[in-house]
């Protein structure tokens, strides 16, 4: 734990969520309101983060902020931020949960998805990093700093070339920010979940294969069944980021496989291949698919 957490309770609390309008987001936001924080909510979806708002209200609970933005987009995060610290000074919690998923090999993946992806899953917590850290540091009351990575931030799922390059970057700017913190008294978390039966599993794109296909359907359905609520992953989040833990995971498939892969590499090896066979033969096309523009 490294020191005391700096935030052990969410009573009046400021907190930051993107990625507020589904999903994990949703959950996280909820959970804060629910238990006495004024929630700061941003998304590109304009309706759904309106709902989510008036949800929170509805419930009794405090929005400070529910705007929409590109986090992709560092003016629209700087513009943004600069609202949000005008209305409610520096925040407590900052909770980076925006991120899209794009699948594929190296022969199917085209250039525009692996930046697409470095846009919103890695420059976009750090536009938010950029805009929200220096506000927590100048106000000297310390606070707590959530990035949610992925599994495949730290283990070798198939597919997942482009996705993991983004999610380990997220865990590289973690570990440094760790430490770089520490004396500012603001700890940080890096989430790394399985799965989670969110909006995002509804819009992963996977390179040159058809998302309605029954193959693709079939292997959705086997994921969500086996998937945890966004709740359940909000719950996990959150007692680890009041605990100031930096590993926090929301199954225990992912710290079992997490602790293979550490202390017996051996085992990790031999998982993680039967697991890239496993997914092959369920969607045996994904290695056959190839970029528009190969021969």
């Amino acid at each position: 734990m490294w020191f005391r957490a700096p935030v052990r309770d969410l009573a009046g609390k400021q907190v930051f969520v993107t990625g507020a309008a589904s999903g994990i987001g949703r959950a996280v936001a909820r959970y804060a309101a629910d238990r006495g924080a004024v929630v700061h909510l941003t998304d590109i979806q304009p309706e759904a983060l309106a709902a989510v708002a008036d949800e929170i209200r509805a419930a009794g609970g405090r929005v400070g902020t529910a705007e929409v933005a590109d986090i992709a987009d560092h003016a629209q995060v700087r513009r943004l931020a600069a609202l949000v610290t005008e209305r409610a000074g520096a925040m407590d919690v900052v909770l980076n949960v925006a991120g899209i998923a794009i699948w594929g090999t190296v022969r199917s993946l085209e250039p525009e998805h692996w930046q697409r992806l470095v846009d919103v899953n890695l420059m976009g917590p750090i536009h938010v990093i950029e805009e929200l850290l220096p506000p927590m540091i100048d106000a000297r009351r310390g606070g707590q700093l959530v990035n949610i990575s992925s599994a495949a931030g730290i283990i070798a799922m198939p597919w997942h070339a482009a996705y993991s390059a983004t999610k380990f970057g997220l865990r590289g700017v973690s570990e440094v920010l760790r430490y770089d913190l520490r004396k500012h008294r603001i700890g940080v978390s890096l989430v790394c979940p399985g799965g989670v039966d969110t909006g995002l599993v509804e819009t992963i794109r996977i390179a040159g294969i058809d998302q309605q296909s029954k193959a693709f359907v079939r292997a959705r359905g086997h994921f969500q069944k086996r998937a945890v609520s966004p709740e359940q992953a909000a719950e996990a989040i959150w007692r680890g980021a009041l605990r100031n833990r930096y590993w926090v995971y929301t199954s225990p498939d992912i710290r079992l496989v997490h602790w293979l892969q550490r202390y017996f590499p051996p085992g990790y090896a031999i998982a993680m291949r039967i697991f890239n066979y496993g997914a092959n033969r369920v969607l045996p096309a994904v290695e056959q698919a190839r970029r528009t523009d190969a021969a």
